[in-house]
């Protein structure tokens, strides 16, 4: 039954009422009357819902007309609202559960930074408690400014790893960061020291073996190019043998060379860097080193922005030669090389094109591997190491940027380093 049909019949009930009112002679004690009853009904039935929606669990009340509809639509709204918070409900608890038995640590904080959540196995990692540590602000409990500045920041498109406790047993950690909802926030806590420790061994192991090394090759290379200074004291099958084992032993020491640096730059990447580097000076000493080194070579230098960036000044120098030279010396003789430094929106972009032979797509994701190669007849015509790109990933980590590639067979290659602009 309508409103309005409820209405339609209260006002014919009351016409009825005063009409008959009026031929007795009491039509005004008559409507007061029927509209008090009226009142007083819907003050019963309305009482009747107060009681219901105290104790919803029970059944609502029975009733007819438009008093029943309306308990009748909202028991049915109250069970569908019940069988979704219970749905959710489960929905969340197996989340808890899922989270509860991870071994990374795992904690979740609502827009003000509070926790709201944490399981066990992030007790240990930093030093919380559950649950007696819920409700409290996570920054007030994490001591670490590294942990602090990176939580606080509201950037996290990268990871934090940072040094948790030094001493006889260091604990590093890594902290990964997901916003969800509306400014809440759920963190990953992992112990990555293994890693990290196995990751300082190899650095530290390469780089011994390194320096170990050079020396005997050193020896080696100095008597060979005594040796070769006098070519007719040989006959030419011994003296072949004698260039070819000076060739391997100079590439042998570029190899060494380019362990040692990129060990070092390594060994760098997490020192903050505050130089403020001049990249058109940069260029145009690199550009002056390649007339002595390549002659030959076309070096088209595009500057659109005086903009500079903090880092490294020798690194970057030995990452742009890197590319540059690798870029001269892939493309046909007489083929120009362009680099650029260019503003693109936010972003600072140091690029390397040329035109040369191009890299197949299948190749690009694993170029940046350590003495990974293309083509090795490529490699050892121009006597490349194959450290080259690796060297040029981690100066443009070091220095908080990027390596793009991109290359079309036969077409050309164009190396990026992309930096965030200052300012």
């Amino acid at each position: 039954m309508t409103w309005v049909a409820v209405t339609s019949r209260a006002l014919l009930l009351i016409t009825v009422v005063a009409f008959v009112g009026a031929l007795y002679g009491y039509p005004q004690e008559a409507v007061i009357l029927v509209l008090l009853g009226i009142c007083g009904f819907s003050y019963h039935q309305m009482r009747r819902v107060q009681l219901w929606l105290r104790t919803p669990e029970k059944m609502p009340p029975d009733a007819f007309g438009p008093w029943g509809e309306v308990l009748s639509r909202m028991y049915f709204l109250q069970r569908n609202s019940q069988e979704a918070q219970a749905q959710l409900q489960v929905t969340v608890d197996y989340l808890q559960d899922s989270f509860a038995a991870m071994r990374d640590g795992v904690v979740m904080v609502d827009t003000n930074g509070c926790i709201k959540w944490l399981n066990r196995s992030l007790e240990p990692l930093l030093g919380l408690h559950c649950p007696e540590d819920t409700g409290q602000m996570l920054t007030n409990l994490v001591r670490a400014p590294e942990f602090n500045r990176y939580f606080l920041a509201m950037d996290y498109s990268a990871p934090l790893q940072y040094l948790a406790s030094a001493g006889d047993n260091p604990l590093y950690l890594r902290v990964e960061i997901t916003p969800f909802g509306e400014g809440e926030r759920i963190l990953f806590v992992r112990d990555v020291t293994k890693a990290v420790l196995m990751e300082k061994m190899r650095r530290e192991f390469v780089a011994n073996v390194s320096h170990e090394l050079r020396t005997p090759l050193t020896v080696i290379s100095g008597y060979l190019g005594s040796i070769l200074t006098d070519t007719k004291a040989f006959p030419e099958h011994y003296l072949k043998a004698l260039k070819q084992m000076g060739q391997q032993a100079e590439r042998m020491e570029n190899l060494l060379n380019d362990l040692l640096w990129l060990s070092r730059i390594e060994s760098e990447q997490h020192i903050s860097v505050h130089e403020s580097i001049d990249v058109r000076g940069l260029f145009n000493e690199l550009r002056d080193d390649l007339v002595e080194s390549h002659p030959n070579s076309i070096l088209v230098l595009n500057i659109a922005t005086d903009k500079t960036i903090f880092g490294d000044y020798r690194q970057l120098y030995s990452a742009v030669s890197n590319l540059v030279i690798n870029a001269i010396k892939y493309s046909p003789e007489g083929t120009p090389v362009t680099l650029s430094w260019i503003l693109q929106g936010h972003k600072l972009c140091l690029q390397v094109s040329d035109h040369g032979l191009g890299i197949d797509a299948s190749h690009i994701p694993r170029l940046t591997e350590r003495f990974y190669r293309v083509d090795d007849s490529r490699s050892s015509a121009t006597g490349g190491t194959g450290l080259g790109l690796a060297i040029v990933k981690h100066v443009a980590a070091a220095n908080h940027g990027q390596l793009n590639i991109e290359s079309i067979l036969g077409e050309g290659s164009t190396f990026t380093l992309v930096f965030r602009a200052r300012g």
